[in-house]
């Protein structure tokens, strides 16, 4: 892992948004991987920016979501494929019919899943991932005990993530969905690069298990330390309980420029 730390998502966001043109510079036609929530957002903002001024097309590229809720209706607005229309495909160039996410309607969940992992595969596999991080230290749905040889597959949701997306859903917990279909620890560990961005006070846990703890089913973001192309990217309150901040800065301001770093 690269562990970068910057004082706000803005910083952040650019920080993503050069590693993703990187790739996109060298193969125009770039598989990217996209995410839900209110973390990636200042990346998506960060693209449409590039996009604007001509520094970055994702005409030729395609996009695969990480998840989707089981049973929403396909007009509800917290849909997650609904969520990247509005929040990536809609502010970027990309064709919205090359941007593929799970079917939370489908009538057998378990062969959508295997449909959906094989076609990331012929899409020739993800180049890079957007990935952000529960309080439990999760990755996409793959709650806590998920293993991390997990390919895309149904996951129940636990009460701590229906808490926290309750937010989404005008606070009502009730509303939100008990299951969903996701990519799996052993699907996004097939990405050949990995953006992760927290942020907040609230996520200092889940990153100190991730990048100083053990590898380990109980904090399946921690699978991580097992991929050799992972920018972790913190602000000041996501990073401060690791016992290694100043080696992380220290290698981060002396790494060769826009150099991914498999440390």
């Amino acid at each position: 892992m690269e562990i970068i730390i910057k004082p706000t998502a803005a910083e952040l966001a650019v920080v993503a948004a050069e590693a993703i043109c990187e790739v996109y510079a060298d193969n125009p036609a770039a598989v990217l991987g996209v995410a839900t929530g209110s973390s990636p957002l200042p990346i998506y903002q960060e693209l449409s920016l590039r996009v604007q001024a001509g520094s970055l097309s994702l005409r030729h590229a395609k996009a695969f979501q990480l998840d989707e809720y089981v049973g929403l209706p396909q007009d509800h607005p917290e849909a997650y494929h609904n969520f990247i229309r509005r929040e990536f495909a809609s502010i970027t160039d990309i064709d919205p019919n090359q941007v593929y996410g799970e079917d939370g309607l489908a009538a057998d969940l378990l062969e959508e899943c295997r449909r959906y992992e094989q076609a990331i595969v012929d899409a020739g596999g993800i180049d890079i991932q957007i990935l952000g991080i529960g309080v439990d230290g999760h990755i996409a749905f793959n709650e806590p005990g998920t293993s991390l040889n997990s390919l895309t597959h149904p996951a129940v949701l636990t009460a701590q993530t229906r808490r926290d997306n309750a937010r989404f859903f005008s606070g009502d917990i009730d509303k939100v969905p008990t299951h969903a279909l996701t990519q799996g620890v052993g699907t996004i560990l097939r990405a050949r690069k990995i953006v992760l961005l927290a942020t907040g006070a609230n996520k200092a846990d889940a990153v100190r298990d991730m990048v100083e703890g053990p590898v380990s089913i109980s904090c399946t973001g921690s699978a991580l330390q097992l991929h050799n192309n992972v920018k972790v990217l913190l602000d000041e309150a996501a990073a401060a309980k690791l016992e290694r901040q100043d080696f992380y800065r220290e290698i981060y301001a002396n790494r060769p420029q826009g150099a991914w770093l498999g440390l």
